[in-house]
């Protein structure tokens, strides 16, 4: 089934030159949709939902056809040229009538007050899902979770502000209006409860945007064969020829959830050869954007002072090259290849599996998991963007300020009361009471047609 939606005003006039009746609000109506020459384009469903009780807050016009791109673009082009049609009596029934832009649809539903703006960033984060629990966090969050609790967090902020500007207002009085309404007791529950939305929206971000984990090691390390473990499918070439792997291969898995962006490197070694050495460039490119590093090993080459030599000059350019927030698990691969007594691996010094039979591989994903910051819970979660994790840092922040100011009392009040302003003001940002034209340009810029 397709959908050609319009939304606006003077659809009566449209429905009935094309339709030739009059629509019931909100019911199906199953009826041919004629050509110019009276023809059926298609036969299906016309429903119309009166403002203000509509998505868009608009008169809508919804008209559900079979679908196809060529049945639809006949339907849409009908419903522009109905819209210019006029003779020598009758002006043309919607002569502004134009395709709409990108989010235009979800755009007007914020603008017109029937969602708000982190409602109307979790309708493409529905849609835009890798999983299932990514999907459901969408949900929750259109659902308007995420929204109720930057809600419930506003409302005491802006009780703390009447708080603190009253006592501005009234200098002279001699009753302590903080010490007696507990500011300080407000401030700390608001801290706390900050913590927990913020711990709320980072899980929701992972969901959102998931984690890019490249695999890296020497050649023969067995890299490709972890991919293809991890993947559960042949996506890398895997011989027994160093230097196989030429260039990067991305695949995304999901771990209990949480999308995880696994990537296929070059193996890392001095080369003469012209386009490893391009491969090689690119395995260091992907590992410096990376959010955890898979140093591979291979448990049958250790005792090789060779191999040990190459293995650290490697670990010493990850120490160089990668920040301190970039985790990087050592992975032993080929497990199978050793003997079953071979000393077991000291706490600390990683994991020891086998990409070819499968042992170790859980360990491996739940260390991932960790190294993301990934903590599963039975609900509770809602999807959110970085742009709404940044907000609540910067609302950590101000109220971090605000506190210090509030320890020192009188000397410091209109501070502590401009702090608790900019904290309300990253709040508003979340929901959109609070946002300029050109972050609302970028959001709906990136939604699909017809959204």
């Amino acid at each position: 089934m397709g959908i050609v939606r319009l939304s606006g005003k003077g659809l009566d006039g449209l429905v009935q030159s094309w339709l030739g009746r009059t629509l019931h609000p909100r019911e199906a109506t199953y009826l041919p949709f004629p050509d110019a020459h009276g023809a059926p384009i298609d036969q299906g469903l016309a429903l119309f939902f009166p403002a203000p009780h509509s998505f868009t807050g608009e008169n809508v016009l919804e008209i559900q056809a079979h679908g196809g791109p060529v049945v639809l673009q006949l339907l849409l082009a009908r419903c522009l040229a109905v819209a210019q049609q006029g003779d020598s009596v009758n002006e043309p029934c919607l002569p502004h009538l134009r395709l709409a832009r990108p989010g235009e649809f979800t755009e007007r539903a914020f603008l017109n007050g029937k969602i708000d703006l982190a409602q109307a960033e979790a309708i493409a984060d529905l849609i835009e899902a890798s999983t299932e629990a990514a999907a459901r966090s969408a949900t929750a969050s259109l659902s308007g979770a995420f929204s109720k609790e930057i809600h419930t967090l506003r409302d005491a902020l802006i009780r703390l502000r009447m708080l603190v500007e009253a006592t501005l207002d009234f200098p002279e009085e001699e009753i302590d209006f903080l010490q007696k309404a507990d500011a300080q007791g407000q401030l700390d529950r608001l801290q706390a409860a900050l913590r927990s939305v913020q711990h709320k929206a980072t899980q929701g971000a992972l969901l959102r945007e998931g984690m890019k984990v490249v695999i890296a090691g020497q050649p023969n390390a067995g890299k490709s064969s972890l991919l293809n473990a991890l993947a559960g499918a042949e996506l890398a070439i895997v011989t027994p020829i160093a230097g196989t792997t030429r260039d990067k291969v991305e695949q995304t898995i999901q771990i209990e959830g949480v999308p995880v962006h696994v990537v296929d490197t070059a193996g890392l070694r001095e080369s003469d050869d012209a386009v490893e050495k391009i491969g090689i460039e690119r395995a260091w490119q992907a590992i410096e954007g990376a959010d955890a590093v898979v140093f591979l090993h291979d448990l049958t080459r250790t005792a090789t002072p060779a191999y040990q030599a190459a293995d650290a000059h490697i670990a010493s350019l990850l120490l160089k090259k990668l920040s301190k927030a970039v985790v990087v698990l050592h992975i032993w691969n080929k497990a199978d290849a050793v003997a079953p007594d071979a000393p077991a691996l000291a706490a600390g010094e990683g994991i020891r599996l086998s990409a070819k039979t499968g042992a170790g591989l859980d360990t491996l994903r739940s260390a991932l998991l960790q190294a993301a910051g990934w903590q599963a819970q039975a609900g509770g979660i809602f999807m959110a963007r970085e742009r709404h994790v940044q907000a609540l840092v910067s609302v950590d922040k101000h109220l971090s300020e605000a506190a210090t100011h509030l320890a020192l009392r009188a000397q410091s009040l209109d501070l502590l009361a401009e702090e608790l302003r900019l904290a309300q003001n990253a709040l508003n940002e979340i929901t959109g009471e609070f946002s300029s034209d050109d972050l609302l340009g970028v959001i709906f810029s990136s939604f699909c047609i017809g959204k």
